[in-house]
């Protein structure tokens, strides 16, 4: 409902935090990753427990207040809109400079590389692979393990966007922050693709999931992004410009070419997804308030 904080975000504060970091552990070992990745948020995610503790011995309300203004501020939703729909808007103006410079706000590719097909194709892989990261992974952490688990999930998510490269500078330093949100992502990531699955075009998305996922050199990213893209009927991946190269990358999806319906048909599917999630939790809460003696409380 309210978007992300214009000022004060408490990633933006862990970012300033991982980059003292960083500073002062910072060796090209793998051991030292984990040191700074264990430094950086274990004892956030300790404090979350402890705090939570202590809200649910005071008040089960306070308890419930705490865990939905974190997860609100753990979940990206509204902000996939925000940055993927300028680009639909530009490309449909036939404005490709304003649309390039929008989705250079979402990718570490070179934009202003790309044509206009390539543009939407990058905004639209953005918002489906975003909508694991930012939306489900996050909700998928909260219902498991409540407020520690949330706040476990995005620093971690957070970490490997900072250091889960494979340049020279972080090919071992940033091994355990990209190896770790691997694993928090196993499940989440292969339900999202359900998810986009049951709320697209089913067929396709399951073929694209089953016969393309594997190449993609993501083991999250490519169960996504391929049955989101069979989903809503689009060819993604293929060439796309790194730092003064073309890539070669796997080709994701099936029917036509990336454009600002494709964009727009993305954000769709995740808010359909995000719905199709909510109500699944409801029923397993209902299902367990009928089940187990003395309902959600005991």
């Amino acid at each position: 409902m309210f978007g992300e904080p214009r000022r004060g975000h408490p990633l933006v504060g862990f970012g300033r935090l991982t980059g003292w970091i960083e500073r002062r552990l910072y060796r090209d070992h793998r051991l030292a990753g984990v040191l700074a990745w264990s430094c950086a948020v274990l004892p956030l995610v300790a404090l979350a427990a402890a705090v939570e503790w202590f809200a649910q011995a005071g008040s089960p309300w306070v308890a419930a207040a705490l865990g939905a203004l974190v997860l609100a501020l753990a979940i990206g939703h509204r902000s996939l809109g925000e940055h993927a729909a300028p680009v639909a808007a530009a490309l449909e103006a036939g404005d490709l400079d304003a649309a390039r410079g929008a989705v250079a706000r979402m990718v570490s590719r070179d934009t202003v590389a790309l044509d206009a097909t390539q543009t939407a194709a990058a905004t639209t892989e953005s918002v489906l692979e975003n909508g694991c990261d930012a939306v489900f992974g996050a909700l998928f952490w909260f219902v498991l393990l409540g407020l520690p688990g949330v706040v476990l999930y995005r620093l971690a998510n957070t970490l490997d966007a900072m250091w889960g490269y494979r340049d020279a500078r972080y090919r071992r330093f940033g091994w355990a922050a990209a190896r770790i949100d691997d694993g928090l992502n196993l499940l989440p990531a292969r339900l999202t693709a359900l998810a986009y699955a049951l709320c697209g075009h089913t067929p396709g998305a399951l073929r694209c999931w089953l016969a393309q996922a594997r190449h993609w050199k993501s083991p999250n990213a490519g169960p996504v992004m391929a049955a989101g893209a069979g989903a809503i009927g689009v060819r993604l991946g293929g060439a796309a410009p790194y730092h003064g190269r073309w890539l070669t990358r796997p080709e994701l999806g099936a029917g036509g070419p990336a454009g600002a319906v494709s964009i727009r048909r993305a954000l769709r599917l995740v808010r359909d997804a995000l719905l199709a999630w909510l109500l699944a939790l409801w029923a397993v809460a209902i299902a367990l308030n009928w089940a187990v003696p003395g309902g959600l409380h005991a």
